[in-house]
């Protein structure tokens, strides 16, 4: 018998990135990579996403695989859940980059806005359905932030179902009422290991609120002066990744310098009152985050 001891390697980190397949989340999916996790792509483009894979594999050299789903319903969230559940053995990142700026009020099949859904209400879900694995790993979550949120005014009476619908302002509503729960996450996992931070990566070169027509070709041209995707990439992964952030939670970062939120995001009352209503409308079971008792 061979007595030479065999060494096992630990196994690689295990990502996920919702619109993982351009922009900043192609980006982050690609420095997560470099800095040696297997990254799951977030899709609801089949083709675009198997594309994307198909780079960042040839390029990273590590195992990169691709769920297809769209987050701007909650059946459709859901199923996405499922089918990273049933794609991830761990999860130790989940990047909450998929995000939508309409140009036009659009309801999805329960009557919700789809923005509210994408931006708000599917990152909440898939927080809730993955917390096993997220758990079980003490996975770091970061949520892609806009610094637009304070333009925001967040209407549960209205905002759920577009009646205060604003081709511009809508986005910053829908970011403000996310982040308004960050600090909610933080509470609930802080016995678990689980860390939630949201960062606004700066105005980035993407596609997101992306027109047509003179206007559309008037952003375009503006947006040859805004940062690459690269760019925008590096302060999510360094939430991700580095160990100098290791263990804080529930904190907002304007690109790599943390800052405390403006007050119409320090409302707890109207977080609160966000929270039930998200359960609600997603179907979850109402249970109050765990209450921690300092050993003193």
């Amino acid at each position: 018998m061979d007595n030479a001891e065999t060494h096992h390697s630990a196994p690689a980190r295990m990502a996920v990135v919702t619109g993982g397949n351009r922009g900043i989340g192609y980006a982050v999916a690609a420095r997560l990579l470099q800095g040696g996790c297997d990254v799951v792509l977030v899709a609801r483009d089949r083709q675009r996403g198997e594309a994307a894979r198909v780079s960042l594999a040839g390029s990273g050299g590590t195992r990169v695989r691709l769920v297809v789903g769209d987050l701007s319903s909650v059946r459709r969230a859901r199923a996405v859940a499922e089918a990273l559940s049933e794609t991830c053995p761990r999860i130790d990142v989940l990047v909450h980059n998929a995000g939508l700026w309409p140009s036009r009020r659009v309801l999805d099949e329960d009557g919700l806005e789809q923005a509210f859904v994408t931006n708000h209400l599917a990152p909440f879900l898939l927080n809730h359905e993955l917390e096993p694995l997220l758990t079980a790993s003490g996975a770091r979550v970061v949520q892609v932030s806009a610094g637009l949120y304070v333009k925001g005014q967040a209407d549960p009476e209205r905002t759920p179902t577009g009646l205060d619908f604003h081709p511009m302002r809508t986005y910053a509503d829908t970011k403000l009422c996310n982040l308004l729960l960050v600090p909610r996450y933080a509470e609930r996992w802080k016995d678990a290991g689980v860390t939630i931070n949201a960062v606004h990566p700066g105005v980035i070169r993407t596609g997101l609120g992306d027109r047509g027509g003179p206007l559309g070709y008037l952003l375009k041209a503006v947006k040859l002066l805004w940062k690459s995707p690269d760019v925008g990439a590096r302060p999510v992964a360094r939430l991700a990744l580095d160990a100098e952030v290791a263990g804080l939670t529930g904190r907002y970062f304007h690109i790599e310098a943390e800052q405390p939120p403006a007050p119409v995001a320090a409302d707890a009352a109207l977080a609160d009152r966000l929270w039930t209503q998200a359960l609600e409308l997603t179907g979850l079971e109402r249970t109050p985050p765990p209450v921690r008792r300092d050993v003193t």
